[in-house]
């Protein structure tokens, strides 16, 4: 058993025996040295205006995200949805699987750390001839009994296989981030969706009161026709009025439908399958209190940007993988066994086979395609590195283009609320008064026409500052640094 011992001794001796690891080490970009996001300084509200979705929201420096935001809008049916789409949505399956798979690729990078140990049993028969040799004795069949262990180890000498496993490392926080963003991206998007249905249905609403509003007007306008109050003229005006009114109901139909059946996919369902409730923009809550995140936070928190941060150590770590190829490699094999031809004596002192084995690979001439790699992995790394900061720049655009859009939005609503107010206090007056012939026909159909405009754009508005809303916690991370083990939808991720 000596030779055992000293086989063993010399495994465990390889372990320890690590040397450098060549190429350079990978450290976090620094965050942009920045105070703000925005050109101009942003208030600390915004303006408010009359009616559901006119709260004033006020901004708040360095404020948490929560990990499930969107229960700041107080929907349950929003909630329920979300819930339904985190367990189905294809695209978040797909993400979460190439993480699993990520971090099998990692074990299988960490095994190379560790001896292969192989056991073989190779019983066989065999008949030999001596005739070959020109020895005249009769054949002979005789039976072989091998059993052997073999150990195959590679030294680490110059870090090839740890800047392996790093760059495993690195592809796996990729995956998870890159996981992080499905998960963003799906919850915003359900979100938004729910808020565009909401309004689109709102518009449809008031699409079909201004239709039953003209057709009263028509009818009043044949009746002044036939009494010779009116000409064949203003009668045809206000029929197209109408048909150009009845034209636009469609298309809002066509759109509602069209999101409803966006919804159903994202909730991982058919269309004429999913059960997708009616929302309204009254059912939802402007949420008051927006975060905004230290801009030098903002690298920690955008799962897009800590992707590309993973890329970039990635690419690092290739680089010193492709350094380290230009060395020496060493692997030290061994094996320890018995052979015998009688079974009964396999496992005797005698029948005792081993071989120890030291191979050093130097590579020499490959037509150069050892460097070539090397200089392949640094503009990889140039090219990572790139992306990264093209990465952060347009996370930081999003954030800017946010945060203008909400103190816009606000104003927006503001007046277009006025306007519709305005619009509909004209309206109402020219109805009556051309009902009694205080104004021309001409007079009422330009009524109709602004506050026809006038509500729709008001729903629009208000549409938009919840959909800008859900953009912001989304352009700042989604908080996904807050959620515990147990997801937002009381469904427990696998670690």
């Amino acid at each position: 058993m000596l030779h055992l011992r000293l086989l063993s001794f010399m495994v465990l001796w390889s372990f320890l025996l690590v040397g450098c690891t060549v190429g350079p080490d990978f450290e976090s970009p620094k965050a942009p040295q920045v105070d703000s996001y925005t050109e101009s300084e942003l208030p600390e509200e915004t303006v408010g205006a009359k009616g559901p979705g006119g709260e004033i929201q006020h901004f708040i420096e360095g404020k948490d995200i929560p990990g499930c935001w969107w229960h700041l809008f107080h929907s349950s049916s929003l909630n329920k949805l979300i819930e339904i789409a985190l367990k189905n949505n294809a695209n978040l399956q797909i993400a979460e699987a190439a993480f699993r798979q990520a971090e099998a690729n990692l074990q299988v990078s960490v095994s190379s750390l560790y001896p292969f140990i192989n056991v073989q049993a190779l019983p066989e028969r065999q008949r030999f001839n001596p005739a070959v040799f020109d020895v005249q004795t009769p054949p002979v069949t005789f039976n072989l009994y091998n059993i052997t262990t073999n150990v195959s180890y590679t030294l680490d000498l110059f870090g090839s296989i740890r800047r392996q496993i790093e760059t495993s490392e690195a592809q796996l926080e990729f995956q998870r981030f890159q996981a992080e963003a499905t998960y963003l991206t799906l919850t915003t998007n359900v979100v938004t969706s729910a808020i565009t249905e909401a309004s689109l249905r709102a518009q449809i609403h008031a699409t079909e009161e201004i239709i039953k509003a003209q057709e009263k007007i028509l009818e009043i306008t044949k009746k002044k026709f036939i009494l010779g109050g009116v000409s064949r003229l203003d009668v045809l005006a206000q029929e197209t009025q109408l048909s150009q009114t009845r034209a636009s109901l469609p298309v809002l139909q066509n759109n509602l439908a069209k999101i409803r059946n966006a919804i159903a996919v994202l909730i991982g369902g058919f269309p004429s399958e999913s059960d997708i409730p009616a929302f309204s923009l009254a059912d939802l809550c402007l949420p008051t209190e927006l975060p905004v995140s230290i801009p030098s936070a903002l690298v920690q928190q955008r799962p897009d940007i800590k992707a590309a941060e993973a890329l970039l150590h990635a690419a690092t770590a290739q680089v010193g993988l492709a350094t380290a190829n230009l060395l020496p490699q060493v692997t030290l094999t061994g094996a320890y066994g018995w052979t015998s031809d009688q079974l009964k004596t396999l496992f005797e002192h005698r029948s005792v086979v081993w071989n120890i084995i030291g191979n050093i690979l130097q590579p020499v001439f490959q037509g150069g395609a050892l460097l070539a790699k090397r200089r392949g992995a640094y503009a990889a790394l140039e090219q990572a590195a790139g992306q990264y900061r093209q990465t952060v720049l347009q996370a930081f655009q999003n954030v800017a283009d946010t945060l203008k859009a909400l103190e816009l939005d606000a104003y927006q609503l503001q007046i277009q609320t006025d306007a519709e107010e305005a619009a509909f206090n004209t309206l109402t007056l020219s109805q009556t008064q051309y009902k009694v012939g205080a104004v021309n026909y001409l007079y009422l159909l330009d009524a109709e026409r602004q506050y026809q405009q006038a509500l729709i754009g008001r729903i629009q508005a208000q549409a938009a500052r919840y959909a800008d809303t859900a953009a912001l916690f989304q352009a700042l991370g989604g908080g996904w640094w807050n959620r515990s083990p147990v997801v937002c939808n009381g469904q427990k991720k696998e670690e």
